[in-house]
This record gives structure tokens, C-alpha cells and sequence, in this order.
């Protein structure tokens, strides 16, 4: 392969294959524009829930949170991963990309059904949310366009894949893959078993809709859906997890504490992570009780106990390389005097926050039947998993997204003062945001639905004055993170297209900090241990770590408490 195909940025050392360089730039860029419609839509989502403003009609509220519902899970998300898939492969491993041109396939396809579904969805013919339950029926397009934009993400999966082989072969690396790129790895892996799923139960939906086939089976639908809906979300668990060992290497030259461990964490979340689909369906006749009560009791806990790994090693590793570098004062001068002010890291450390102290509590005790049977068709939910994906994977591709425009499109970043602030503004906003949906759950407030008085209703439901407070937070602090999202979208969309140049030895637009290079560190004589104190590589995280846990006893406790308060034991 000649060498002119390759591109070697002088700040990281990174080396580009051109092919592959263009792909990443050409889905980085598609998921921007997919991030700023569905963003939109969250606004006007947002103001219609809120009940002092209560924005648009039921009709359009149905189609934009649709809208929103498909671009932000679906779209943006999966979008910005093939480009992390290509990074993680192509560039880490410093080889050539497997078969550019049939990537490029892949990525027209994927183009072509982002189109197609808007475009049904925008008629006003597809108002049907993002789980499209039959017998609710959508323009034949809506299905279309997903199944073309499932294709062609496949084929990204498999370019990917190849991109493994060729690097193998061609011997670019030692040893075995990378963390990072094995966490791509076990996201592709979900991802081929997710879209496959969502092949099986949309091919015959969209047969439905064009009048080809005559029924759909809505218990079968539900079942199988879920398989693509919620399995969709732990491709971003693998995708952001493998962001944040990322970002760690590359502005720390962390490692991390255990790269075994956090490989079999990684397998953990392959064998078990899309099985916590099922907590959508346990009041459903679909599935046995055994495989809820297997489901919700073991499956899901290991899975959890993957995230809890990755929770501890990444800021782990963080601290054994802050403290290498003297920042040895007390339990928190590692953390104190990490670089703040550099997005990068900001998003990054917020991601992992709000991921596991919101999401990953929240999560788990939804998980729990007898809990979930209360609360599932409530706001909580979308609390949660606003947590979860917005909160967990959008701001961990935000902050990659910082270090990608002068790595990747060689500009420096604008706007470096609305960068440095936006990360805290969007990671605050959505996390007040989803405390406040999920206490509104609690207390009943319905979601999916447009309004939440049931105004004229034949059958009314007076909810407690703190539920309107709660949903009064919710539109406030939804705007707030939306504007978050906006200053993201601004600094990127003029980042890129109309950024200074970034020169060889140029900083990369932040006055605050610089990046450093993505050598990792080595490992102190001693082992990691030499680097802590009272015999611990991390005690600083540690200690965060028991806090976790403390949080979310009592979490659960009160959860419980609620539990036994709205359904008495006969």
C-alpha cells in the first residue's frame, strides 16, 4: 500500500488512510446534521410537554416526537458509530480500510433510508413513535427507510470487521487489539445481532404496509422489535465505554488498570447486555415468567456488573496516570487538577458521571419486576434512557467530536470559550432534565403523551401540584440542554467547514490546555500500586466507587419503600 494514502497528524501520531479518512468525515458529518433535526424536534417535544407553555396540537406533537425518537436513537447515533467503528479500526490500528467502495455503499444506503423515513415522517403519514407498534400502521417509507439505513450500517459493521482482518494479516499491530478498538469490536458485535433483529420484524412490516401480507402478529412485533430497540441502545454502551478509554489514552496516556478485566467486562455486555430488552415486555404474554424473572434477576445484573467495571477502571486509570505525574496530594488532586477546561475531557468525565450515577441506577431498579410494573408506562422511562444515551453516548461522541476537528478535519476548533462551557451546559441541563422526568414518574405523569391533564377527558386525573412543578423542570432544563446542543452543533458545523487551518505544530484552538499525545504511560516500577497509597493503584476512585454504591442502596431502598406503599402485601 503506498504511503501517499496515508496521512500522519504531528500532534497524536495518529496515521490516516484516506478512504477511511473521508468515511469517518462523511458520517461525522451526516449525524450532525441528523443531531440538529432531531434536536428540533426535542424543542418542540419539550415545549409541548411542558405544561405552562403546552406548544403544539396532538397531532403534531405525535409526529415530531416520532421524528425525534427515530433521528436521536436511530440516526444520529448508529451514524456517528460507523465513523467510531472506521477510527477505531483504520486508524488506530494504522492500516488500510477493508473494500472502500462498497463502504461507501454502505453509507449511500444508510444516506438513502435517513431521507426516506424523514421524508415519510414529515407527510404526517408516519406518526407512529419510535417503537411503530402494530397495528398502528406508517407509510410503507417509514419501514423502507429503516430497513435501507439497517443495511447499510451492516455493511459498515462488516467493512469494519475486514478492516481487523487486513490489520492482522498485514501484522500493523502486536500483540491484541487495542482496548479500544476490542470495544468497538463488542459494539459491532451487538450491532450486527441488533440490526439483524430489526431486519426480522421490519422486512415483513414494510410487506404489511405496501398491503403484500396480510398480518402481523403485534405480540410477535413487540417481542422482536425490542431486540432492535433496546439492543440499538447497548451498541451505545459499547461504543461510548470504548470513547471513554479513548480519551483517557489519548489527553492522559492513561492505561488501564486491568486490561484483562476490562476485556472481560467488554464480553460481559456482549453475552448479556441486549437481554435487558425484556423489562419492555414483562407484563406482555410474549415471553415466559421464567426468562422475566432470569432476565430481570441474573442477565441484567452482570451486565450492570460490565458497566460497574468500566465506572471504576477509566477514572481509575485516570488517577494512576494524574498521580505518575506528581499530582499526589490527598485522595482528589488527580481529579482537582485534570484539564476542565479542555471539552474533551470535560464531556468525557460528565458522560461517565451522569451514565452511571443517573442512568445505571435508574436503570436497575426499573429492571426489577415488581418495580417496573408500576413505573414502566410512566415519564421515568424516557428519564432513564435520556440518561443513558443522551447524557452517556451523545456526550461522549460530543467530546470525541473536539478532539476529531483538528485530528481529523485539521481545523482548529471555533469558538473555544462556547466549547469549553458547552459539555457543563448540556450535561447539566439533561441531567436536571431526567431527575425531573423520573421523579415525575413517580408520581404517574404518563409518557408518549401529549397532554398530561387529559383535558376533556371522559375519565380525568388529578396528579399532585409537584408533578406539574417536576414537568415545569423538565421544559426548563430541557431548553437549557437543548441550547447546550445547539452551541455543539454551531462550534462543529463552523469548526469544519470554516475553521483556520490547523499547522504542524499548532495548538488545537484551546487557550486552557492542550491535548497530549496518545502514548501511554509506563507502568510505574511496582506496578500500578506504586502510584496510589494505603495499597491502592486508585484510592481516589475507589472511594468515588463506594459513594456509588451507598447512592444506590438508598436509591433502592426508597424505591422499594414506594414500592410497598402502592402495593400492599395481602
Amino acid at each position: 500500500m503506498s504511503n501517499a494514502l496515508f496521512r500522519t497528524c504531528p500532534e497524536t501520531g495518529l496515521q490516516y488512510h484516506k478512504p477511511a479518512e473521508m468515511l469517518i468525515r462523511a458520517h461525522a458529518v451526516v449525524a450532525v446534521v441528523i443531531l440538529l433535526i432531531g434536536g428540533i424536534a426535542a424543542l418542540l417535544v419539550t415545549l409541548t410537554r411542558w405544561p405552562a407553555v403546552h406548544l403544539l396540537p396532538a397531532d403534531r406533537f405525535y409526529q415530531l416526537l416520532t421524528s425525534h425518537g427515530v433521528n436521536m436513537l436511530i440516526f444520529w447515533i448508529i451514524s456517528f458509530e460507523i465513523a467510531v467503528l472506521y477510527f477505531c479500526s483504520s486508524t488506530l490500528l494504522k492500516c488500510r480500510l477493508a473494500t472502500p467502495k462498497i463502504a461507501w455503499l454502505g453509507f449511500i444506503l444508510m444516506l438513502a433510508g435517513i431521507v426516506i423515513n424523514n421524508a415519510a415522517v414529515a407527510t404526517g403519514t408516519a406518526s407512529v413513535m419510535m417503537t411503530s407498534y402494530v397495528p398502528m400502521p406508517a407509510n410503507p417509507n417509514f419501514y423502507l427507510g429503516l430497513i435501507l439505513f439497517a443495511v447499510g450500517a451492516l455493511i459498515g459493521c462488516f467493512v469494519f470487521l475486514g478492516t481487523l482482518v487486513i490489520a492482522k494479516d498485514e501484522k500493523t499491530y502486536e500483540g491484541s487489539i487495542p482496548l479500544v478498538t476490542f470495544g468497538a469490536l463488542t459494539a459491532c458485535i451487538i450491532a450486527v445481532f441488533t440490526i439483524a433483529s430489526g431486519a426480522i420484524v421490519l422486512i415483513p412490516t414494510w410487506l404489511w404496509s405496501l398491503g403484500l401480507i396480510n398480518h402481523i402478529d403485534p405480540a410477535m412485533y413487540r417481542v422482536v422489535w425490542w431486540a432492535l430497540g433496546h439492543s440499538s441502545q447497548q451498541i451505545n454502551v459499547a461504543a461510548h465505554v470504548a470513547v471513554w478509554y479513548a480519551i483517557a489514552a489519548i489527553v492522559f496516556g492513561a492505561r488501564p488498570l486491568s486490561e484483562k478485566v476490562s476485556r472481560g467486562a467488554f464480553f460481559l455486555y456482549i453475552a448479556f447486555l441486549q437481554l435487558a430488552s425484556a423489562h419492555h415486555l414483562l407484563v406482555d404474554p410474549g415471553l415466559s415468567a421464567e426468562w422475566k424473572i432470569f432476565n430481570t434477576s441474573y442477565a441484567m445484573y452482570l451486565a450492570v456488573l460490565a458497566s460497574m467495571v468500566h465506572g471504576l477502571t477509566v477514572p481509575g486509570s485516570i488517577e494512576v496516570a494524574q498521580r505518575s505525574k506528581g499530582f499526589t496530594n490527598g485522595l482528589f488532586e488527580w481529579l482537582r487538577k485534570a484539564p476542565w477546561g479542555n471539552p474533551v475531557f470535560s464531556g468525557m468525565f460528565i458522560s461517565l458521571i451522569g451514565f452511571g450515577f443517573i442512568g445505571g441506577i435508574s436503570g436497575v431498579v426499573m429492571g426489577t419486576e415488581q418495580i417496573n410494573i408500576i413505573i414502566h408506562n410512566t415519564i421515568y422511562v424516557p428519564g432513564h434512557f435520556h440518561a443513558t444515551v443522551v447524557i452517556g453516548t451523545t456526550l461522549a461522541f460530543m467530546s470525541l467530536t473536539y478532539f476529531l476537528i483538528p485530528t481529523l478535519f485539521r481545523r482548529k476548533v471555533a469558538f473555544p470559550g462556547l466549547a469549553k462551557w458547552q459539555p457543563y451546559l448540556f450535561g447539566i441541563g439533561m441531567s436536571v432534565f431526567t431527575l425531573a422526568m423520573m421523579g415525575a414518574g413517580t408520581l404517574g405523569v404518563e409518557r408518549r403523551h401529549w397532554d398530561m391533564a387529559f383535558t376533556d377527558a371522559a375519565l380525568s386525573f388529578d396528579y399532585p401540584a409537584s408533578a406539574y412543578t417536576l414537568m415545569g423542570i423538565v421544559g426548563i432544563s430541557g431548553v437549557v440542554a437543548i441550547l447546550g446542543g445547539a452551541i455543539y452543533i454551531l462550534v462543529t458545523v463552523v469548526s469544519v467547514f470554516f475553521g483556520k487551518r490547523v499547522e504542524s505544530e499548532s495548538s488545537f484552538g484551546f487557550d486552557v490546555t492542550k491535548l497530549s499525545r496518545a502514548d501511554p504511560l509506563v507502568v510505574p516500577e511496582g506496578g500500578h500500586e506504586a502510584a496510589g497509597k494505603w495499597g491502592l493503584a486508585a484510592p481516589g476512585t475507589f472511594l468515588l466507587a463506594l459513594f456509588f454504591l451507598v447512592i444506590f442502596v438508598m436509591y433502592y431502598a426508597v424505591n422499594w419503600k414506594y414500592l410497598a406503599s402502592v402495593w400492599p402485601m395481602s
